[in-house]
């Protein structure tokens, strides 16, 4: 049981982020100023050159680190990214060349996840078993990473649209190999290891599941929130049920349930917002990182953006109440029955 009072609306708020330890701030009437969502805006493409990552085109890419689909053709495809952030085998070593001047190598992987050979096809448009392929290629680029000497993390993401950062209009994600644990993963082992009971994301799970109306999409095996503590307009977080540190453990069938949900949720948002830019940050346990912790992935839409207040203090101001976007965004019962 809760003891959250039932959804009403109500004046602003700070809500807490359990997760990381940050408080944001829920201030609907900033949603009427004029302007308040940020419309998409093209990816600029280069017409002077075929799109790289269409079928045909795999000369414009170093070659596959891995293919998916039947021979002669691809479904899903992994190389290596042309202007990767971390690349090298290099120790990770932090140097001092000064009383405040701190640098260490930036060693690891970089990689590029194309996962349609469709140029025009995101992943709310995917099928589901595509949806799982995708998963399927994330799980075993993890795995590698894993393997390899010097790495400790790896991040999977995907930017869609210029305002999530993208640089190529196919659809696409990326893999990083670092041999360093972001702050963001830090704050989160830390949030899990506060927290009294449980596990944290198990907990909420059940107090979702159980005062019921910031559930976007729920089946057996995943859940679709927009969590208590969203810091941007329709905010989403999808939970394996099964507790699991570490994606690249979990069965295929938990895998295939995300990416499912997650074309569903992506579909609703398109639907209720329109076309708009996202971020899609799938975190999970670094490789050998003990419980606890629970793997997930955040969905973050573009639609407001970052001022100086959010980067002075580190405090986001979400301008839609979690409560009515996850009522706006709810996946009626005929199509959840259906999946």
């Amino acid at each position: 049981m809760t003891d959250e009072e039932p959804h009403v609306k109500q004046p602003n708020q700070l809500r807490l982020d359990p997760l990381t330890g940050r408080w944001v701030v829920v201030s609907t009437d900033r949603a009427h100023r004029p302007m308040a969502f940020t419309p998409r805006m093209a990816v600029q493409t280069n017409i002077t050159r075929p799109c790289p990552f269409c079928p045909g085109n795999e000369e414009g890419t170093p070659p596959a680190l891995e293919t998916y689909g039947p021979e002669g053709s691809w479904r899903v495809r992994v190389v290596p990214n042309l202007y990767p952030a971390f690349s090298g085998d290099g120790p990770f070593i932090v140097t001092n060349r000064g009383p405040v001047f701190t640098q260490a190598s930036a060693g690891g992987i970089h990689e590029v996840l194309i996962f349609s050979p469709d140029h025009d096809r995101s992943w709310s448009m995917l099928g589901d078993e595509q949806a799982g392929l995708v998963m399927a290629a994330i799980r075993d680029r993890i795995e590698a990473h894993a393997t390899t000497p010097g790495l400790r993390y790896s991040q999977a993401i995907v930017n869609s649209g210029r305002e999530a950062g993208a640089s190529v209009e196919h659809p696409h994600g990326q893999l990083l190999g670092m041999s360093f644990v972001p702050r963001e993963l830090v704050e989160e082992q830390a949030g899990f290891a506060r927290f009294a009971g449980r596990c944290l994301l198990c907990t909420v799970v059940d107090a979702e599941e159980d005062v019921g109306y910031r559930v976007v999409y729920a089946d057996d095996r995943v859940m679709v929130v927009c969590p208590f503590w969203s810091g941007t307009p329709y905010e989403m977080l999808v939970v394996p049920r099964s507790h699991s540190a570490h994606l690249h453990h979990s069965p295929a069938d938990d895998l295939d349930a995300v990416g499912r949900a997650l074309r569903i949720g992506l579909a609703r948002l398109r639907d209720v917002v329109g076309d708009v830019s996202y971020n899609l940050v799938f975190h999970s346990a670094p490789y050998r990182a003990p419980e606890p912790y629970h793997w997930h992935v955040h969905v973050v839409p573009k639609l407001t953006t970052v001022a100086g207040f959010e980067l002075g203090t580190g405090v986001l101001i979400n301008i839609v109440n979690p409560e009515e976007a996850a009522e706006a965004l709810a996946v009626p019962v005929a199509v959840a029955n259906a999946g």
